[in-house]
């Protein structure tokens, strides 16, 4: 009589991997429940929750806190812009890719401080925005400016600013300089959370815009999914006048 061997983890996500693969499993399709599952291959939850978090490290399926387990979509690649920090139009205006903005009044302390050159304590408008397509979300930014400098209508959710924050953008007036750090680095927990990335990596971008008299009027802390975004940089190479006037 031959002795049933309980399948290992592996040997569960090599069966769903090919499911996903070869197209039986399709793209947003929810997974069985993890308790049918479980019954299905005759493991415990134990076990099949360490077989689907091999897929989910491989970005093939997302868990979807209260849905549920779901074949991943491919992931899109948006552009976010240097220079003038907006997401790129083309992917930003389609309908399919929203930003959700939450606004709020912090206090500064910490890197903050350093970041804005401001003393402790100051207190600061604070802008939330996470994007996403569908249920996948695509970037994380916090936007930070003084309160004395931030433009009317922005704390009142005023349209005329929405469109700013929906890019990801410089939320006050044209600023004279912006300067932008771009680090690859792990996700911080709350990245993790909010990204729900099965990227090991995230795209970390820190701007800071000054106005002409060098006062930081804005900082922004930004986070995407090392496989979900392209950073696009372009270079004005200044001509020297006085060459120019030999």
């Amino acid at each position: 009589m031959t002795r049933f061997v309980p399948p290992r983890r592996h040997d569960i996500a090599d069966d769903l991997r090919q499911q996903i693969t070869t197209g039986r499993m399709k793209p947003g399709e929810r997974l069985p429940s993890e308790a049918d599952l479980a019954d299905r291959y005759k493991v415990s939850t134990v076990t099949l929750r360490s077989a689907l978090a091999v897929l989910q490290g491989e970005g093939l399926v997302e868990k979807i806190h209260g849905k549920g387990n779901f074949v991943r979509r491919p992931p899109r690649k948006i552009a976010y812009v240097g220079g003038w920090g907006t997401l790129d139009p083309w992917t930003a205006a389609e309908a399919a890719l929203r930003v959700t903005v939450r606004t709020t009044t912090v206090q500064a302390d910490g890197h903050l401080t350093t970041l804005l050159k401001v003393p402790t304590g100051s207190p600061l408008a604070e802008f939330l925005c996470i994007s996403h397509e569908g249920e996948s979300p695509h970037g994380l930014a916090r936007i930070y400016i003084p309160h004395d400098l931030v433009p009317a209508g922005v704390l009142n959710d005023e349209p005329s600013w929405q469109e700013t924050a929906l890019r990801l953008a410089v939320l006050g007036s044209p600023p004279a300089t912006v300067r932008e750090t771009v680090c690859a680095r792990p996700p911080t927990p709350d990245e993790a959370s909010a990204l729900r990335t099965g990227s090991k990596t995230v795209l970390g971008i820190t701007r800071v815009a000054t106005d002409t008299a060098g006062r930081v009027v804005e900082a922004a802390l930004l986070a995407f999914p090392g496989d979900r975004v392209d950073a696009v940089f372009t270079t004005h190479h200044v001509t020297d006048e006085r060459q120019t006037q030999l």
